[in-house]
Order: C-alpha cells, then sequence, then structure tokens
C-alpha cells in the first residue's frame, strides 16, 4: 500500500492523478492522508521526517527499490519515480525522455511558481500592490503563451503522447481565472484543458481529499 500525505493543491493532484492513471485505485492500492496546510500541519514532527521541506506531497512505499521501503518528496521526483515504478507516462527512447523531462522541469521551475505568485497578489495580497499584480499576471500569460504555442504543434504538452508533463501541468491550469487569463486568448491550450479534464483518473484525481475524505 502507498501512502500518499497530502491536500487538495495543485501540487496534490499532480500525485494523486498519476497514481489513478497509473492503475491504482484508492483504499485500495494508495491511501491519500491529509496535512492540512491551512492549519500548519505540515509543519509536525511526523511529517517532517518524510518531508525535511516541510511541503506537500510526500510518499511512502514499502516496495521501493530493490524491494526495500522509500520516503520521497518534492512532486516532480514522485511523478518521475511512479513513472518509472509502473513504466507509464515517460517515453522510454532518449529522445521522447527528455523531451518530456524539459516540460516538467518547465512546470516546476515556471509554472508552478509563477502562477502561484499570479494567484497570491491577485486574490491574497494586500490591497493596491499593483507592482505583484502586474509582474506575475504579466508572466502568467506568457506562460500560457508558451503552452499554447506548443500545444499548437502536438497533441499533449511534450509530444503526441500523454505523459507526465501533462499531469504536472494540468492542475496548475485549473485556477486560470486566478491568474487573470482569458481562455479565449488560447484557444490550442484551452482545447487540450478541456481534453485532459475528462480524463477518468483526473476526475478522481482533483476529487482526492476535496472533501476532507481519504
Amino acid at each position: 500500500m502507498i501512502d500518499v500525505y497530502s491536500w487538495p493543491t495543485p501540487n496534490g493532484h499532480k500525485v494523486h492523478i498519476m497514481l489513478e492513471e497509473c492503475g491504482l485505485r484508492l483504499g485500495y492500492d494508495w491511501v491519500a492522508h491529509p496535512i492540512n496546510i491551512v492549519n500548519n500541519a505540515q509543519f509536525g514532527p511526523d511529517f517532517l521526517k518524510i518531508s525535511p521541506n516541510n511541503k506537500i506531497p510526500a510518499l511512502t512505499d514499502p516496495n521501493g527499490p530493490d524491494g526495500q521501503p522509500i520516503s520521497l518528496f518534492e512532486s516532480g521526483a514522485i511523478l518521475l519515480y511512479l513513472a518509472s515504478k509502473f513504466n507509464k507516462f515517460l517515453p522510454t527512447s532518449d529522445r521522447g525522455k527528455f523531451e518530456t523531462l524539459q516540460w516538467l522541469m518547465f512546470q516546476m521551475g515556471g509554472v508552478g511558481p509563477s502562477l502561484g505568485q499570479a494567484h497570491h497578489f491577485r486574490n491574497f495580497a494586500p490591497a493596491n500592490n499593483e507592482y505583484g499584480i502586474t509582474r506575475f499576471t504579466t508572466e502568467a500569460k506568457r506562460l500560457y503563451a508558451v503552452m499554447d504555442r506548443q500545444i499548437a504543434k502536438h497533441a499533449y504538452i511534450a509530444g503526441d503522447e500523454y505523459t507526465i508533463a501533462d499531469i504536472a501541468i494540468f492542475p496548475w491550469l485549473r485556477s486560470w481565472e486566478n491568474h487573470g487569463i482569458d481562455w479565449k486568448d488560447y484557444p490550442n491550450l484551452k482545447g487540450w484543458f478541456n481534453r485532459v479534464c475528462v480524463r477518468p483518473a483526473v476526475v478522481k484525481g482533483v476529487q482526492t481529499l476535496a472533501h476532507g475524505h481519504r
């Protein structure tokens, strides 16, 4: 049984979706343990043992490499681990693998941090912080445009196959309104978003912990 310590945020949803896409069943093959980051549960000593950076999600697998238990933090690392463990959603060719990894890094280094800041400054920062709003809304629009151009050439983010790059990016775009985005400006990306959001594993993944259930 794989244990996932998580919360219904974009980074948490990545792992929930990946597990479902790999054919694992919540409650049978994996368990979601809520770490309520609103109440600072991520700073508890037990969670710190498996997530040294006090961030969700984290994962423990009793059947890790060589049959030995493993604990992992950082959502990108967890996606790579699960892709390797189940041999899914990461191309096996060197070219396909590195083309996918560059878009995974694009999410980790750009999409996540910048869209998170756009969300914060547009919705939660003290009023009249126009510098922060303008800076991160502008960057959000630039990133959406990068992805829109990519999807104009391919069915999915890293090419013509659904990969961990799509799984990593999709949850962040669910809050597009909070990023100051109008979908009509990104028609190719909107088409991709519509295709991904109806995948059964994605539907299940984003519902995990959303209503306080395990």
